[in-house]
């Protein structure tokens, strides 16, 4: 969430980047949580001023019960079970405020880089590089990756919902290989660049979500077990960054940098059309997830790299992508700059969206109570980021549909040891 100290220091930055997003009451927003945060100062002042003359008095009453002035310790006694009547007063209410405070600001979305371009929807996204050289030419019998997984028998969407329901698939037989070679990949990918890899648990508590801010802007696209209190994860950020709640980092230990791969769960799968169809859009996925905690001074050289090396496990596939640059409209709600990849999908002619990596610089940081003490004892917010390394579904659904043949579908070089096998045929 957003300092109060960045929005006193930096109002008009602040309100200029939620206008950005399309947030009409910004003003409004960012004055209430002023207000707020005056009353917590004044209750907070009172509150100290209070406990501070309480311990006076104590000492007073110590020193004349030691001299043997009771009667006058006594009558002072008086006076401090009204002192700690009032602290008891001024301590709920400090914590009413605190507690308004915090919920407000959960609901004032982060402010977005200068480089983020205007714009209210994903149609005013900014194509910053376009890598389509390797488009095949299908032949007029180009089919699309929902018929090929049907005529391959590697995917069952109609068992699946018979077990689960919709967007519950079934991988089977090389694709279910296909899977696991793949999430292997890019676990060893993600090694090979430095990252520190982690199985994390794959349902998280309240805490977590209000953490990395799935909460409470994302609540109605979660799955929720009501009995425990517990959320299914939409990613495996939301673990792997919450590893770091509530830790003071030391400048030494920066970068730290992690990989882990889990299945991710989304509620917010639903309607009817290609966009939809297949393996585009699931309740169910699996992705290799790649999170850094950096030195705020490094946060956007970090971000780079880790677009870079994204950009090295696609061009690996052999896929067509191109890069984005996201505009305030579609910009998350924790982001202050996100890069889009995504896949150009042969048989169904259009691109599909594989991976964001955001920086969230202290966003997340200030929920999570993640700080850096440097050498010097001084402790700042540390800047998180993540990106997707890859979301498997639609990769799988580019590769079937570009790399099919006639009787066969043709997989990547670079998976072939992880296969066992260079091509998927009919059994």
């Amino acid at each position: 969430m957003l300092q109060v100290s960045t929005i006193e220091k930096e109002f008009d930055r602040c309100i200029k980047g939620l206008q950005k997003r399309g947030l009409k009451d910004s003003e409004v927003l960012l004055k209430d949580a002023l207000k707020l945060d005056e009353k917590r100062k004044k209750l907070q002042g009172d509150l100290d001023q209070t406990l501070h003359e309480s311990n006076i008095l104590a000492k007073e009453i110590g020193q004349l019960f030691q001299q043997g002035k009771k009667e006058e310790a006594e009558t002072i006694k008086t006076r401090t079970s009204d002192l700690k009547q009032k602290s008891k007063m001024l301590s709920e209410e400090l914590n009413s405020v605190e507690i308004s405070l915090n919920k407000h600001l959960y609901n004032i979305p982060n402010i977005p880089h200068e480089s983020v371009p205007s714009g209210k929807s994903d149609e005013d996204n900014v194509i910053i590089k376009v890598a389509d050289e390797g488009i095949p030419n299908l032949s007029k019998h180009k089919k699309p990756h929902w018929d090929l997984i049907e005529e391959y028998d590697i995917v069952d969407f109609e068992l699946g919902n018979k077990v689960s329901g919709a967007g519950f698939p079934f991988y089977k037989k090389q694709g279910a290989r296909l899977v696991r070679g793949m999430i292997n990949y890019f676990l060893d990918k993600a090694s090979e660049a430095g990252y520190e890899e982690v199985q994390p648990p794959i349902v998280i508590n309240e805490a977590s979500g209000l953490g990395t801010g799935q909460l409470p802007d994302k609540e109605g696209q979660m799955y929720h077990m009501e009995a425990n209190d517990l959320y299914l994860i939409p990613t495996a950020e939301v673990p792997i960054t919450n590893m770091y709640r509530d830790v003071i980092l030391k400048e030494e230990e920066l970068p730290i940098k992690h990989t882990g791969h889990t299945p991710c769960f989304r509620r917010e799968a639903g309607s009817w059309g290609s966009h939809v169809r297949g393996l585009n859009r699931l309740h169910q996925f699996d992705k290799v997830e790649i999170v850094q905690v950096v030195d705020p001074s490094k946060s956007y050289d970090a971000l780079k790299k880790m677009v870079d090396h994204v950009e090295d496990l696609i061009k690996s596939l052999g896929l067509p992508y191109r890069i984005l640059r996201l505009c305030a409209g579609d910009l998350g709600f924790t982001s202050v700059l996100t890069y889009d990849f995504e896949v150009y999908s042969a048989a169904q002619e259009k691109w599909l969206e594989v991976s964001s990596i955001s920086n969230f610089e202290t966003f997340q940081a200030n929920r999570l109570k993640l700080r850096i003490k440097n050498k010097d004892g001084k402790k700042e917010l540390a800047h998180t980021l993540n990106g997707s390394a890859l979301a498997l579904p639609r990769i799988i659904a580019a590769l079937l549909e570009n790399n099919q043949a006639e009787d066969h579908i043709k997989i990547p070089e670079v998976l072939h040891s992880y296969m066992g096998f260079k091509e998927i045929r009919k059994n």
